[in-house]
């Protein structure tokens, strides 16, 4: 996602260590993480809990595999994720990132419909301006041209619903894309769509209550549940990414629970270690691990599985980020933050080159346009989003901006004051493309 010019000929930060919300270059220079480390950290870099979580199983085992076998922290991880997420989810299968956790989630879903002996059920519905990863599977149900286009020959035929978000601006305006009655507005057409293909639907997929990276893109109110009942009433599966919504970032340890459904499969990565760690997770319901089990000569098991599958290390990190949410109250302090983001949100539609501003829990994308009332681009080759990250690191704070959508998406445990310092900044560089 990085051309490679910017590797050849320009300046790049080369971190050498992090304490905190902050990271140090080999220069000694100091930024605030203003991407949490691409949207994963979550309690801040060298916390002292975490970094002995990988002391203490390093100097046991750092690895073994788990295929045919197993370690402790991989048995006691999954018990905890099995407690935390909705109750429907009963079985963990482990992966390194969310795009393998999405690759597993999209061959389960595939493959319990084989088992089950109904193999016409192999489509999926997806929607336009989808990211679930970057694997050839992931990929096939992603929706956001400029990165998946051009592997279009290599991927599997899906069906592609609008992006809610955008539709719910087409058809009601801004103000009221995400109220309850835009939602049943725009849930009619995915009703009559699913009530003609549903005899070869296997699953509907969809990132949990916001499209991330096609630049925070958030579903209006009561959608997923919506989507959740049509998968009920069509016996369809229901898979929910929440790689980048998952572990606090929607104001909830889970964006399911923030609203309130209960997938078939959910895939889980990023923020699962705290940031520390490849590892991610791929949860299923009971009712699809029976499909999967059977007599040896029936080969119902599923042909999946990597080297460092549940890894000892990551795992037993994994348990205590979650110890640390406890410890240290996580979610509760980050609820006036999500409040004063909110409010200082506000503040950017008064900016002349922003065209409009979004946020989904702790995340947040304000968007860059060339002209406001004609809701004009920038040329995508002027690369506005990384001049204003230019400028923000000038500033001393590191951002990543999704073309010309600003991203706010610090570590959970930013301080208001940081949090202050932060938005000031980028208001201050945004301004300066007025000239």
């Amino acid at each position: 996602f990085t051309q490679m010019q910017v590797y050849t000929q320009e300046d790049n930060v080369i971190v050498e260590r992090g304490v905190g919300v902050y990271i140090y270059d080999i220069y000694g220079n100091k930024y605030l993480d203003g991407v949490a480390s691409l949207w994963c950290n979550v309690h801040g870099h060298n916390h002292p809990k975490l970094n002995q979580a990988v002391i203490e199983q390093v100097n046991k085992i750092a690895h073994f595999t788990t295929l045919g076998a197993s370690n402790v922290p991989a048995i006691v991880f999954a018990k905890n994720l099995v407690d935390i997420t909705p109750p429907k989810l009963k079985h963990v299968f482990y992966s390194e990132d969310g795009s393998e956790a999405m690759e597993i989630a999209i061959k389960i879903a595939y493959h319990y419909w084989h088992n089950k002996g109904e193999t016409q059920r192999n489509k999926f519905i997806t929607l336009s301006e989808a990211y679930h990863g970057d694997t050839i599977g992931s990929v096939s149900v992603g929706g956001i041209n400029i990165f998946h286009e051009k592997y279009k020959p290599l991927l599997f035929d899906v069906y592609k619903l609008p992006s809610p978000y955008l539709e719910a601006v087409k058809k009601v305006g801004r103000e009221k894309a995400l109220e309850y009655d835009t939602t049943k507005l725009l849930i009619e057409e995915v009703e009559d769509f699913v009530f003609h293909h549903h005899q070869d639907i296997a699953a509907i997929v969809l990132e949990g209550g916001v499209q991330g990276a096609a630049g925070i893109l958030p579903f209006p109110k009561g959608y997923l549940k919506e989507i959740r009942r049509i998968c009920d009433e069509f016996n369809i599966l229901m898979i929910v990414d929440e790689v980048a919504t998952g572990f606090g970032r929607s104001g909830h340890m889970f964006a399911c629970e923030k609203e309130g459904i209960e997938p078939d499969i959910m895939a889980l990565g990023k923020g699962i270690t705290g940031g520390y760690l490849p590892l991610a997770a791929t949860l299923v319901s009971d009712e699809i691990y029976q499909e999967f089990l059977g007599e040896f000569g029936e080969a119902k098991h599923f042909y999946h599985g990597h080297t460092y599958t549940g890894n000892p290390i990551a795992c037993n990190v994994a348990i205590a980020n979650l110890e640390v949410f406890e410890e240290e109250k996580t979610l509760e302090k980050l609820q006036p933050k999500i409040k004063l983001l909110e409010e200082r949100l506000k503040e950017f539609w008064d900016l002349k080159h922003v065209g409009d501003v979004r946020q989904y829990g702790f995340m947040a994308g304000v968007e860059l346009v060339k002209d406001k009332e004609k809701n004009e681009p920038f040329p995508y080759g002027e690369r506005t989003g990384f001049k204003v990250a230019k400028s923000m690191l000038k500033k001393g704070i590191w951002v990543r901006p999704l073309g010309d959508v600003m991203v706010i998406m610090p570590p959970l445990v930013i301080s208001e004051d940081e949090l202050n310092y932060f938005l000031d900044s980028l208001k201050d560089s945004i301004k300066e493309l007025e000239g």
